[in-house]
């Protein structure tokens, strides 16, 4: 049996390195996206009414189980094992006009700033105000943006380093921003989990809120049995929140600490969070660029055996490993309706050659990605030897060159038309130092079975397969835009972008939204 045993810390240990031949390797995507764009282009008036009738029949059914935490106390006491709640998840922010959360907008494209996408040409709402700028080099500016046309983007605010953001049951975005060093972080960090709330429905955001501070590595947030889940370090803590929560209204508690069953990768620390539709808490965990292939079945440090991977929530105090052989799963979310959930992986550095590709992966029980021996299914990395056997990997079916740095994914709930309505959005952060190919990109799922259909980025910058390009602007060469990094849908159908470079959240929405 194959196994991985911690190496060295390195330090310049990021997935965004070109696959070998240079930082341009995928470059001259530009003008193959600018005619993609074109070739996709719709008419967003046409039919409108009816998919969105359709998307808002009821509330999407999310029952949720999850571990009963126990208080942490400071002294950090062994957690009890799993009580299961037996309530269904009502934190999922109801899709209905009648009683809408917080900053729900009908027409959102209508208001002054919005920046429209039309036959014409680029439309912008006069009257737009720019909003509160952080510390960053954030930007109201959205000229640098292109999207389909039918389509409107518009300032939303600005938190420095926005790593992760999620949508609360009562509507208000938490934002994480941590200031902990780790892959492509971003300046100006709060150290701190940020609310951005729109009370009065104008698109921008009110004046932040910090919900919780010292927290210097938190990525991970999720809503669930009427708790908030985050992370902090290694630990996943949980905090009672009801509906309309902006302040904490008891003490935190702690579910697991994932430092327990998996080894921690000093730079690798953001842990993702999501649950499926059966209730199931997942969580990411990142492995090292220098984890050391090894067959003899065992860990010479004699600590455990693994590092990158995907753990579930389940009452023990480290929470239980299901899935391995991963180096950076930087990103997780779950799929409403087929009880999906999904991963983003960046790769080992360099490995373009070998041939190394990074993925967007579904969550399975037993599944071993590879990682430090293999590829992909009988794909041995070429710099390990002896030669590892591979044939027991799983296969990828959705790739991303070494380097495009896919970093944050969430799916469109059946609001939008086609050809954009049910994808899989991914925003990708591009290559190290140049940012090319930092852009956002959408892939066709199966309505059948809830997987995304096969589909790659190409080196000549063109995507193969199921994947469109929705957004892009960003690899201009001029590093003034920052770099897509984190993704969630809201309620009424806006997809919000965070940008932990200049800290800005723009949304994007179709014009008949």
């Amino acid at each position: 049996m194959w196994g991985l045993v911690l190496g060295p810390f390195v330090v310049a240990c990021t997935s965004e390195n070109p696959s070998g031949v240079g930082p341009g390797s995928d470059g001259g995507g530009s003008d193959v996206r600018a005619e993609a764009a074109d070739d996709a282009a719709w008419d967003a008036t046409v039919a409108w009414d009816s998919a969105r009738d359709s998307s808002r029949d009821g509330t999407p059914s999310d029952a949720t189980t999850d571990p009963q935490a126990e208080a942490d106390t400071g002294s950090d006491p062994p957690v009890d094992a799993a009580v299961l709640d037996s309530a269904p998840n009502t934190d999922v922010a109801n899709a209905n006009p009648d009683g809408a959360p917080t900053g729900w907008i009908s027409h959102p494209c209508s208001l002054p700033g919005s920046v429209q996408f039309t036959n014409g040409g680029k439309v912008v709402v006069p009257g737009g105000t720019t909003g509160a700028m952080g510390c960053a080099m954030g930007s109201s500016d959205l000229s640098f943006l292109s999207v389909p046309l039918g389509f409107c983007a518009h300032y939303f605010g600005n938190v420095g380093n926005a790593r992760q953001i999620r949508f609360a049951p009562g509507g208000e975005l938490f934002v994480a921003s941590p200031t902990a060093s780790t892959t492509s972080g971003g300046p100006c960090g709060q150290n701190a989990i940020v609310v951005l709330a729109d009370d009065n429905g104008d698109g921008l955001a009110d004046a932040p809120i910090t919900f919780l501070s010292g927290l210097p590595s938190t990525q991970g947030l999720l809503f669930a049995n009427g708790y908030f889940y985050y992370q902090d370090g290694s630990q996943i803590m949980r905090v009672r929140y009801a509906r309309g929560d902006r302040l904490p209204t008891g003490a935190p508690a702690k579910v697991a600490d994932v430092g327990l069953s998996t080894v921690q990768d000093s730079l690798h620390w953001p842990k993702s969070i999501d649950v499926a539709d059966d209730g199931t808490i997942y969580v990411a965990n990142g492995g090292s660029q220098g984890d050391i292939c090894f067959a003899n079945g065992g860990s010479p440090d004699g600590g455990p055996l693994i590092r990158g991977a995907i753990l579930k929530l389940d009452g023990t105090p480290g929470g239980t490993p299901i899935v391995q052989g991963l180096r950076n799963p930087i990103a997780l979310r779950c799929a409403r309706g087929h009880n999906r959930c999904f991963g983003l992986e960046l790769a080992k550095d360099y490995s373009g050659p070998m041939p190394g590709r990074e993925k967007l992966f579904p969550i399975r029980s037993g599944d071993d990605w590879g990682f430090p021996c293999c590829a992909s299914t009988d794909l041995p990395y070429t710099d390990v030897v002896p030669v590892p056997g591979c044939s027991g990997v799983a296969t990828d079916t959705n790739s991303f060159l070494i380097g495009d740095t896919p970093f944050g994914v969430d799916f469109e709930p059946g609001m939008w038309p086609d050809p954009w309505k049910g994808r899989a959005y991914v925003a990708i952060h591009g290559v190290v130092a140049t940012w090319t190919g930092a852009r956002l990109v959408a892939i066709a799922m199966d309505p059948a079975t809830g997987l995304p259909l096969p589909s790659s980025t190409a080196p000549s910058g063109s995507n193969t397969g199921a994947m469109l390009d929705f957004a892009f602007g960003w690899d201009n060469g001029k590093h003034e835009n920052g770099r897509p990094t984190a993704i969630a849908f809201s309620p009424d159908g806006r997809l919000f972008l965070a940008n932990d470079t200049t800290g800005d959240i723009v949304w994007i929405a179709p014009l008949g939204l």
